[in-house]
Order: structure tokens, then C-alpha cells, then sequence
């Protein structure tokens, strides 16, 4: 990681990235802070050692509140546009990530902060979070895959509630609905999350790689479709050292040594 990035603190942990959201007091996102993830994530993704990624919000109140909402006072549609061109590149390219993503929501996720924790893979809150999706309630609409994205996680009954009632809950009804995996006290979201991303490095990250786009295909495509690439993705696997990696290592009863290739 040669760049610097915009309202992101960026921190290596072995095979994992922690980013945190650095925006006070709430962490809104801004076209710059976007752009930034977006650099980011593209980034990471030309480095072969890089197996997870962690992403919270600094302090203990606020993951993220989203977008400031002083951008869109003055109703300018082309402002508009740009935001949400942003907001989507940035949260789509997390989405595509080629390694594990998990978001560590300590505190508030609102909007666009709630919609970065639905691109991830795994969502761990803390016990005090609250998340929402209050667009419709000043006007707008979650433009950054929150309508798609929540829908998919908990069903269109609650995503509905969510968005068009503008409810927002807590971390344990999150729990109970699906929206989060794993709910922890108060100030050990991070944590948690970073133990999560430790048992990834365990894994081939060649294997993960190909099961993470599989099961994302499962989002867009029929079953009958990807039974067979489910198959062809098992063969193809026998391409790379990882492959061979792994078996040599089961049988020689010692831990793998991962290269990514």
C-alpha cells in the first residue's frame, strides 16, 4: 500500500487489513473518503498476502452516519449523481473483494455506513450499535446497494420495515433477523472482528477466493448454472500451489504455508 487514503487509517495485521472510518464526530463518508476506499480496496487487491479485511469506525459512538446530508441541501441533481457513482464504486469494489470482508459496527450505522457493513461478508456488532436506513425519512433512497443488499440478508418483510417504515434496531434484534452473525459487548467489535479475520489465514486463500465468487453467484444466477461451476472451480483449483500446498501438508500432519498463487 503505496497511497494514503482519505479519512481511512490503514493498519496491518499479518494477513489481515484493519481500516477505520476517521471522519469525527460521525464519520460521514465524503466524495474524497469514497474515492479513497475505492483506491483502497483496488490496491489490496494486488496484494497476494492480504487475506481479510476489518473495517470499523474510530471511537465508540459512530461507525459511520453515512452521507452528510449538507451535500444534498441545495438540490443540485449533478452533485448527486457524482455521490452516488461514488458510493456505489466504493462499496461494490468492497463487495468484490477477492479475500474475506468483515465489518465491525461499533456504534452507529446509519445509510451509507449501514450500506458499507452490507457490502461485507460478515458483520459483527457490538452489544449498544443501532442500524438504519432513514433515506426515505428526509427524501431519498439508499443508493449504495442498501435496497438489494438488506433485502437479500433478512428478507423483504424487514428490509421493508427498515426502508420504507424507517425503523432502526438494536444489535440483538439485527442478530435475530440476520442482519449481523455475531453480537459483542461494548467495545470488542474490533477485536472479535480480527479474530475472525486470523481464522482466515488458515484457509487457501486461492480456495476462498473461488468459494466466496461462488456463493456470491448465487445471488444473480440459477442453481442448475452454478452446480457445474461449482465443479469446474474444484478442478480448476488443482492449478495452483495452494492445492498442492494444502494436501501435502494435511498429510504431512503440518500447518500449510499459503502463497496465493
Amino acid at each position: 500500500m503505496k497511497n494514503t487514503y482519505t479519512n481511512l487509517s490503514v493498519e496491518r495485521h499479518q494477513h489481515t487489513v484493519q481500516v477505520t472510518l476517521q471522519n469525527p464526530p460521525a464519520h460521514t463518508w465524503t466524495e474524497d473518503s469514497l474515492a479513497a476506499l475505492t483506491m483502497l480496496v483496488n490496491d489490496l487487491q494486488q496484494e497476494r498476502d492480504v487475506y481479510a479485511l476489518v473495517i470499523t469506525g474510530d471511537g465508540a459512538k459512530f461507525f459511520s452516519a453515512g452521507a452528510d446530508l449538507k451535500l444534498f441541501a441545495d438540490g443540485d441533481k449533478a452533485t448527486a449523481r457524482r455521490m452516488a457513482q461514488r458510493f456505489g464504486e466504493a462499496f461494490e469494489a468492497l463487495a468484490a473483494f477477492r479475500g474475506v470482508t468483515i465489518a465491525a459496527i461499533n456504534g452507529y450505522a446509519m445509510g451509507g455506513g449501514l450500506e458499507c457493513a452490507l457490502a461485507c461478508d460478515i458483520r459483527i456488532a457490538e452489544e449498544h450499535a443501532q442500524m438504519a436506513l432513514p433515506e426515505a425519512s428526509v427524501g431519498l433512497l439508499p443508493c449504495a446497494g442498501g435496497t438489494q443488499n438488506l433485502a437479500r440478508l433478512v428478507g423483504e418483510g424487514w428490509a421493508k420495515r427498515m426502508i420504507l417504515c424507517g425503523e432502526r434496531i438494536g444489535a440483538e434484534k439485527a442478530l435475530a433477523i440476520g442482519l449481523v452473525e455475531e453480537v459483542v459487548p461494548s467495545g470488542q467489535g474490533l477485536a472479535a472482528a480480527l479474530a475472525l479475520a486470523a481464522k482466515v489465514a488458515r484457509q487457501s486463500p486461492s480456495s476462498v477466493a473461488a468459494c466466496k465468487t461462488l456463493i456470491q453467484a448465487g445471488r444473480t444466477l440459477p442453481t442448475q448454472h452454478n452446480l457445474p461451476l461449482e465443479r469446474e472451480r474444484f478442478v480448476s483449483l488443482f492449478d495452483t500451489e495452494d492445492q498442492k500446498e494444502g494436501v501435502q501438508a494435511f498429510l504431512g500432519k503440518r500447518e500449510a504455508s499459503w502463497r496465493n498463487e
